[in-house]
């Protein structure tokens, strides 16, 4: 079985890596630092490498360990969680492509099984719910501690369980986190309520930047470079802007465009609502994600990649 071969790996491992894929949001965070909790109950040590972690989640246990690189060349073993592609796994080539043996968990319906040992469940609402499943399995205690992370990437994948891929085993699971004395009001109140005044002001500018399309089924809009070092914006301020569009009466479809630095092009997050899977969509357009969620990089200029993601919508919604 599966987690059989993976529990030997690990056991077996001195020196061990966890990944995560790029522009981590709380259920990537929350995965990698749930795995390395429960590695130390094994007696194990392993590296969390995180370039940019968001700001929201460094009151989790571990947060503070948290690397933006390694000097390990070579891994026994390197983990990727909450990551379904190899080419948006952040330290491929320095970290998993160089381990001995690799390992990924989980949860996006369309997975490119890169790894030597692949555990995916593409009906787990969260990477964290599987994480659970498997630390049971594996006899690991799941105490408050390693609980707060796994609540919190519940939590922010479910939206708060308000998401359709919510199953009753996802709140047997967070009613027994409680009972470990979890703080459900704590973990809510830092990564679903809290907002910075950079984020209120990035708010503004959708507002007003909102271009509606389709009859009004399709929202689009746009955050620059420039409109972030205006804002004083950091990494994760923008978090939760795509779902202001997603949630206006009528959208079936939202866009939200954010300039990436370094590159030509933007980064192109998609939400919607129950007629359209994005997921298909940022695949065609060399990205994936969950149905209703999903995620892709666009080359160009602002109407450039404006016109490639419409036009993609539009067939879809064909």
């Amino acid at each position: 079985m599966t987690l059989d071969t993976i529990f030997e790996e690990i056991k077996k491992a001195e020196k061990i890596v966890i990944l995560t894929h790029e522009s981590p949001d709380g259920d990537a965070v929350s995965s990698s630092l749930s795995v390395k909790v429960a590695l130390k109950q094994l007696g194990k040590e392993a590296d969390v490498i995180i370039p940019q972690c968001p700001k929201d989640f460094k009151f989790l246990p571990e947060a503070n360990t948290i690397k933006e690189k390694s000097e390990i060349t070579e891994y026994d073993l390197a983990i990727s969680v909450d990551c379904s592609d190899l080419r948006r796994l952040v330290g491929s080539e320095e970290y998993f492509e160089t381990a001995k043996t690799t390992i990924q968990i989980d949860h996006h319906s369309v997975n490119a099984m890169f790894a030597d040992l692949n555990y995916v469940d593409p009906v787990s609402p969260a990477c964290c719910q599987i994480l659970i499943g498997m630390f049971e399995y594996f006899g690991i205690e799941i105490d408050k501690e390693l609980g707060t992370c796994l609540l919190t990437g519940i939590l922010t994948d479910t939206g708060g369980f308000q998401y359709s891929g919510v199953t009753p085993e996802t709140f047997e699971f967070a009613a027994e986190l409680l009972r470990k004395g979890v703080n459900i009001s704590k973990i809510c109140q830092k990564v679903l309520r809290n907002k910075t005044k950079s984020h209120c002001e990035l708010v503004k500018l959708i507002y007003n930047r909102m271009e509606f399309f389709e009859d009004g089924k399709v929202v689009v809009a746009y955050i620059d470079l420039e409109d972030m070092k205006n804002a004083n914006a950091e990494f994760g301020d923008d978090d939760g802007l795509v779902e202001i569009e997603r949630d206006i009466e009528g959208v079936e479809v939202a866009v939200l465009l954010k300039q990436k630095e370094g590159t030509n092009g933007y980064k192109a997050s998609l939400r919607s609502k129950e007629n359209v899977n994005v997921s298909d969509i940022c695949f065609l357009l060399g990205g994936g994600g969950h149905p209703r969620a999903a995620g892709c990089f666009i080359s160009g200029n602002l109407e450039q990649a404006k016109s490639r993601i419409l036009t993609v919508i539009k067939q879809e919604m064909k």
